[in-house]
């Protein structure tokens, strides 16, 4: 299993990035994000490795900057209805320090800003990842140490927004509607209620 390489980059595709190890050419899949931050061509970088084997595909290698992005993916790959490329997408938009913030928070709405997450999956990813090591460093502490009484607040509007991306309303949209309707309500809104003065605030 290869668990690590270090090469020079050869190319930067859309999804993979060809890395020429000692002339051998490794295909290794990658996040957007990954992808954005490798050496320009010709560059020397190191990923970390993830194999997967399938089937119908054979061995695929998935690519990460550093080792905690890595084990997130891993962790992510544990949840029933999150493949690869969800993983991937996951990790595009939230670092894992972000997500552990966000699973702290329970707020569904940001891990559902990843491409092909919908408000569904994004619940089971908050609630199967609780007390699971997403991240470490302060920032992942800060957030695990918070009291059970401040999520409660964050989660009300992001399940709000999550609902309405649901129903198809744009994020940018769901978040500036459900924030007015928060601010008329009162900071002890419950969802149901943000979610029906936002949609009024909508016209629907």
């Amino acid at each position: 299993m290869i668990g690590r390489l270090r090469g020079a980059v050869a190319e930067v595709g859309e999804e993979d990035a060809l890395i020429d190890v000692m002339g051998v050419g490794y295909v290794v899949r990658c996040g957007a994000r990954t992808l954005s931050r490798l050496p320009e061509v010709g560059g020397e970088a190191v990923l970390h490795v993830e194999s997967h084997w399938g089937e119908q595909t054979g061995l695929t290698l998935y690519g990460f900057l550093d080792r905690s992005e890595r084990a997130a993916f891993v962790l992510l790959r544990t949840i029933q209805g999150v493949g690869p490329k969800a993983a991937l997408a996951v990790l595009d938009v939230l670092a894992p320090n972000d997500l552990a913030a966000a699973v702290a928070r329970d707020d569904k709405a940001q891990v559902a800003r990843a491409q092909g997450v919908g408000p569904k999956l994004a619940l089971r990813i908050v609630t199967e990842l609780k007390g699971k090591p997403i991240a470490d460093g302060p920032v992942a502490a800060f957030h695990a140490a918070l009291p059970a009484a401040q999520p409660v607040k964050a989660s009300a509007s992001g399940e709000a927004v999550a609902a309405l991306m649901g129903l198809g309303v744009a994020e940018p949209a769901a978040r500036r509607v459900v924030e007015g309707a928060a601010l008329r309500l009162g900071e002890d809104a419950e969802p149901p209620a943000l979610i029906k003065a936002a949609l009024q605030e909508l016209g629907r």
